[in-house]
């Protein structure tokens, strides 16, 4: 692991290849797991807000969850976590006509119909970011079913935080991102990457 600026990194983010396959796994990561996608308090009142914009777009499962418990829960960890439904699925799914999986909020975003993205955690996967004594620990998520984004990173000649770079900079900033690419040259310099 490495510092940079107040996180401490993963040398698995810098040796890593990750670039998104839709087309294959159909967005695997939204409905699969044991609980819902890490949210701060902020984003809670963001996820609310948004909801009425998304709504319809929602399963009507997912609207039930909803309307019980709301958008977040904690979850066994203690960990605040979006609402899921069917043991499993992120409320905030929803489908094409091919059966892929997207997330509502980023559909609606990216039809300029809100100004949020999606949670920050959802836009950071495959890194996941935990406190680790006054630092964040910035490290590297493997899961199955991301195979194939790991076949196309390699292919593409990807590292995680290259792919990465946008929501890196919605988390940390564009300074801590410059640091972090100047780190990357330094490590691959003495072959520690």
């Amino acid at each position: 692991m490495v510092q940079v600026g107040d996180a401490i990194v993963s040398f698995d983010v810098f040796r890593e290849k990750f670039f998104c396959d839709l087309d294959a796994c159909k967005g695997a990561c939204c409905i699969e797991g044991d609980a819902g996608a890490p949210v701060t308090l902020d984003e809670v009142a963001e996820l609310e807000e948004v909801l009425p914009v998304i709504w319809k777009d929602l399963s009507p499962e997912a609207q039930a969850v909803i309307d019980k418990q709301g958008v977040a829960y904690t979850d066994q960890e203690g960990d605040l976590v979006t609402s899921i439904v069917n043991g499993k699925d992120c409320v905030f799914t929803c489908y094409d006509e091919n059966g892929c999986c997207y997330c509502a909020i980023e559909k609606a975003y990216r039809e300029g119909r809100c100004n949020f993205y999606k949670p920050v955690s959802c836009h950071l996967y495959p890194v996941r970011i935990s406190d680790y004594g006054p630092y964040k620990a910035v490290n590297y998520h493997r899961w199955n079913v991301c195979k194939a984004a790991v076949a196309l990173g390699q292919s593409k000649n990807t590292a995680v935080y290259q792919f990465l770079k946008e929501p890196l900079i919605r988390k940390f900033g564009e300074e801590w991102y410059a640091e972090l690419e100047t780190v990357a040259e330094e490590l691959q310099k003495q072959h520690i990457i």
